[in-house]
């Protein structure tokens, strides 16, 4: 089968490139999926750099979700599932015609919802839901984020604004207010500005920040902390800049502030059942909606697999760039 592989740690474009290779069998409890469509994730390309949480064995195919039809099942698997588009994330070896997931962690989509938002249904969604969900905070509350015009950060604004959270959406460039706008997201600041911080105050007025999600790090952490309220939050999910959080202490000390780390594999993994499939409903239901959009940039088939790379990593983008299969 046509498979987009590493046999080497390194740069994704450099480094990926078109292979056969062996068509795998589902074990039992597992099932085997036809590929349709399969994204390029940020941890996708760290993974490839051998940079991520965990390093594959080599040679690996790439990729960790898709949307596809269900062709093959292990033992112990109802025979039914054949033939059911289902989305499965968290795997590993998506860049591939085909691929095998444990058949408890699928998801079947509902036909309102298209292959291109299928493909893209779990991952960042998902993570961006249950770092929603991990906040604690109420209707009416306020909170902030910065990369915000990000894919997670786009999710995270339209998945608050459905829930009645104000968020505050921090973008570095003036130009980031307007991608969020055509998403139908407000409350977007560039920090390209050097009073943006006063903007910030004053879209709040007196109602404290509750909690904050750093997806930047380095000095970007510290403006989150210096803008937080008594008792805040502080959740650190990326780290865009490449460097590690620089707070002062006078922030954590006098506001008692509490400081986090959200991975989305090990809260998934660690979430009880019935409070997974809850998040993900809501997740189906709000994208079949329209409340929660998920765009697409661009879908290269897989013989392309470098220059998709390529426009994956380009500043930007409107949304997320899938592999054809």
């Amino acid at each position: 089968m046509r498979s987009a592989i590493h046999d080497v740690f390194g740069d994704p474009a450099a480094v990926l490139y078109l292979a056969d290779m062996p068509l795998p069998e589902p074990a039992a409890g597992d099932v085997r999926i036809r590929t349709i469509l399969s994204p390029i994730h940020n941890h996708d390309l760290w993974t490839v750099r051998g940079a991520y949480g965990y390093k594959p064995i080599l040679p690996a195919i790439g990729g960790s979700e898709a949307v596809g039809f269900v062709d093959a099942v292990g033992a112990g698997v109802d025979k039914t599932l054949i033939g059911k588009r289902v989305v499965a994330a968290g795997v590993h070896g998506t860049w591939a015609e085909q691929f095998t997931a444990p058949a408890a962690s699928l998801v079947p989509v509902p036909d309102v919802i298209s292959d291109e938002a299928a493909a893209q249904l779990i991952a960042m969604p998902f993570s961006a839901i249950s770092l929603l969900e991990s906040l604690h905070v109420e209707p009416g509350d306020w909170i902030i984020q910065n990369a915000a015009n990000g894919a997670v950060g786009k999710t995270l604004a339209m998945l608050a604004h459905s829930r009645g959270i104000h968020m505050i959406n921090l973008v570095r460039r003036d130009g980031g207010i307007d991608e969020l706008s055509a998403f139908g997201i407000g409350n977007a600041v560039s920090t390209a500005a050097s009073d943006w911080k006063a903007k910030v105050r004053a879209m709040v007025g007196d109602a404290p920040i509750r909690a904050a999600v750093d997806s930047v790090g380095g000095v970007a952490s510290n403006d989150l902390a210096d803008l937080l309220g008594e008792n805040g939050l502080l959740v650190s999910f990326g780290t865009a800049a490449g460097k590690p959080m620089q707070i002062a202490s006078r922030a954590v000390i006098f506001k008692q502030l509490t400081i986090k780390g959200f991975w989305g594999i090990k809260v998934s993994a660690a979430m009880p059942a019935e409070e997974r499939r809850r998040l993900i409903s809501e997740l189906i239901t709000r994208v079949a909606s329209g409340e929660v959009k998920l765009p697409v940039e661009a879908a290269y088939d897989i013989t392309e697999i470098a220059e998709a790379v390529k426009s994956s990593l380009a500043p930007g983008k409107a949304g997320k760039v899938l592999l054809k299969l």
